[in-house]
């Protein structure tokens, strides 16, 4: 991964772009320190599909078996129903 400066990002952006989807992601620094990374869409997609569970693991992973929590019922008296003659 190359780095570049965020003054050489931003004046030479066309060749920076152009690296960027031939070699892959590309290091911007600001004052030497780690900023931001450039990458093309399709790694983009792929880290963002990647990141996201799929249902079939939400489903069997621990996280998504909980206790059933089922509020108490309320004291509230039924009503007789009419009887029919």
């Amino acid at each position: 991964m190359q780095t570049w400066p965020v003054q050489d990002a931003k004046a030479r952006f066309s060749e920076f772009l152009e690296i960027c989807l031939a070699e892959g992601p590309q290091m911007v620094t600001r004052r030497g320190t780690e900023a931001a990374v450039l990458v093309s869409v399709d790694e983009w997609r792929r880290l963002q599909a990647s990141a996201r569970p799929s249902i079939k693991q939400l489903l069997l992973s621990d996280a998504a078996r909980t206790e059933l929590v089922v509020p108490p019922r309320g004291h509230a008296r039924r009503r007789s129903a009419p009887v029919a003659e």
